[in-house]
Formats: C-alpha cells, sequence, structure tokens
C-alpha cells in the first residue's frame, strides 16, 4: 500500500484515487458495541492500517453480513438480522440496538474510537441477503434485508455512535448470482445476486431514485424451451455419477437443505441436475444423454418455487447461465 500510495503521488492522482482494504467484520469484537475492540492478534496490523488510510485521506471500508451471523449462530435472534424492529434489543448503556447492521457498525466506531480514530470516514464495502441455498436464504428476506437497509441508510438516522451521520457510502451485494463460486462459506454463496444470471430483477427494489426502479435486461435471447429431464422410463440406480458430474460443472445447490428445490424428490433432484448441465452446455443434444437416463422435453418441469431454467445464447450480451 505505501509504495502504490508513493505511485499516486509521483503520478499526481493521490487527490483523486484512495487506497482501502476491505476488511471482513470479524476483524474486530465486543460484546455490546460500546466495547469494540480489534482483535488482539490483529492490533498492530490494523493500528498500522487505519493510520495510514487516516493519513492518505482514505475511508475505513468494512464488509458487514448480518445473514452470516444467523447462519453461523442458531441462538441468534431472527428479527435482529433486519430492520423491522425486534423482540431481542440489545441495550448498550443508553444506547439501544434493534437491528444487528447497527450493533456491528458502533462496534467498529468504538474500536477506531479506541484507536484515536472515532471520526473516521466508513464506507460499506459489501451488504446483502442471498435468496437461496439455506435456511433463511429466500427473496422475501432479500426484498426485506435490502429495502430495509436502504430505508434505514437514506434516512440519515445514523446509529447511536454517529447519530445523523450515515455511511459514506454502501454497495450492495451483489448485481449478479454467480453460479461457479466456491461454495465452501455455504450454498448461498451462489445467490447474492439481486439480478439472476439473466439479468431479470428477483424482486421490486425502491433505491430512493424518485421513479427509479430496477429494470431487467432488454432482448434477452432464451434458449429454446425445452428442459433435460430423467427418463422416466430408465432404472435410475445408477444415476449417482451422472448426477456428480452435472454438479460438478453446473450448480445444484438449490437442492440442499433449505433451497429453492430441496422438496422435489429424488428423481426431480436428477432431473434438476441434468438440466442445469443440460442449459450449461447450450442445449447440446448429447450433453442430455447421461448414458440413457436422461431425455428432453417440452413440457416445463417446474415446481412451485422450483424454477427448471433456460439458458440464454452467446449473443445475449454477456450473459450465460452459472458463468
Amino acid at each position: 500500500m505505501a509504495n502504490l500510495q508513493q505511485s499516486l503521488v509521483r503520478a499526481n492522482l493521490a487527490g483523486y484515487i484512495k487506497l482501502v482494504v476491505p476488511c471482513n467484520a470479524d476483524a474486530y469484537e465486543g460484546n455490546v458495541p460500546s466495547q469494540g475492540a480489534f482483535r488482539p492478534e490483529l492490533t498492530q496490523i490494523m493500528t498500522q492500517l487505519v493510520s495510514f488510510l487516516n493519513s492518505n485521506g482514505s475511508p475505513f471500508v468494512v464488509n458487514i453480513y448480518p445473514f452470516l451471523s444467523l447462519y453461523g449462530n442458531s441462538e441468534f435472534p431472527q428479527d435482529y438480522a433486519f430492520f423491522e424492529g425486534t423482540t431481542h434489543p440489545v441495550i448498550d448503556g443508553s444506547n439501544t440496538y434493534t437491528n444487528a447492521f447497527d450493533g456491528n457498525y458502533d462496534t467498529l466506531i468504538a474500536a477506531l474510537s479506541k484507536m484515536g480514530y472515532g471520526q473516521m470516514p466508513i464506507v460499506i464495502g459489501e451488504v446483502g441477503w442471498p435468496t437461496d441455498g439455506a435456511v433463511g436464504a429466500n427473496l422475501t428476506a432479500a426484498e426485506v434485508f435490502n429495502q430495509g437497509l436502504i430505508k434505514h441508510v437514506l434516512s440519515n438516522k445514523g446509529t447511536p455512535l454517529r447519530p445523523a451521520v450515515p455511511p459514506m457510502d454502501v454497495y450492495l451485494f451483489s448485481l449478479l448470482d454467480e453460479g461457479a463460486k466456491s461454495t465452501l462459506p455455504g450454498n448461498f454463496e451462489r445467490h447474492w445476486g439481486i439480478f439472476s444470471f439473466d439479468g431479470q430483477a428477483k424482486y421490486a427494489l425502491d433505491l430512493g431514485l424518485g421513479n427509479k426502479k430496477l429494470k431487467n435486461a432488454k432482448n434477452v435471447q432464451y434458449l429454446p424451451a425445452r428442459w433435460c429431464i430423467a427418463n422416466p422410463n430408465r432404472d435410475l440406480s445408477e444415476v449417482a455419477n451422472h448426477m456428480k458430474l452435472a454438479c460438478n460443472v453446473a450448480d445444484c445447490t438449490t437442492l440442499n437443505y433449505g433451497g429453492s428445490c430441496n422438496a422435489i424428490g429424488a428423481k426431480g433432484n436428477v432431473s434438476y441436475a441434468f438440466n442445469s448441465y443440460y442449459q450449461l452446455q447450450m442445449q447440446n443434444e448429447k450433453s442430455c444423454n447421461f448414458d440413457g437416463l436422461g431425455m428432453v422435453t417440452f413440457l416445463d418441469p417446474s415446481v412451485g418455487d422450483c424454477r427448471f431454467l433456460v439458458g440464454v445464447t452467446d449473443t445475449s450480451a454477456s450473459f450465460r447461465p452459472y458463468q
């Protein structure tokens, strides 16, 4: 960072370009927000980083994910993750916290204050809610969270430790689903998008821009309306390896517990996996063979909230399923 800063100075760009280091919210901790402090093993490097940011007029960038708090702790009160009030407020002296975002944000402010940088501007580098792949990850929850967040930030109320001073900037995560992303943290990792892979808005979202709403991508060229499913006339006892092949290439995370396609049954799971692979292969005829266990159908096999996707052509801008 020091080298990069010197380069910016030499290029006369230091006043225009600010270097930042996005930090996860687990860099700091505290039983209540006012006790916030950076973790002991990180104190030295965080002191150097914050000093550097301050001396160069850079904000502190933090990624805050109330969903991850809920996902990782079965005792975490669900309503505290949102912005509609809670029956489990956090009482911190004279301050009361009714949502996890404010509590987390003020924990960071307390940590910065202990270093002598209590007024440092803060940017939310990532915040959002996934729509699939885990319990609690769904369209309704994502819309309620993101809309509540936007309304909260635009109200300019700030937080108890920074009243009337909202974050300098807030970046919603993310624009599109990422079907090839690592699922190491959880299957929800591929479903943070406000838009699905084909550029269609998943839900209505008022960004506080008057009449400007989310708009779907136009003129998307879909592949023909056909799907690959399990052949109902074949014994599927030897299908495991074929499913593994399909799901290693395509995205099958919606089939897991809590996912939108979790309850479609064993044969439905096979069909979903086959179709995901088939669409990713641009509906190549051979990609629905699976040693005779797959077959092409022109009847949409979608069930309830479980959508069997149809891919888009290579000519549809840069959209391609899961890519």
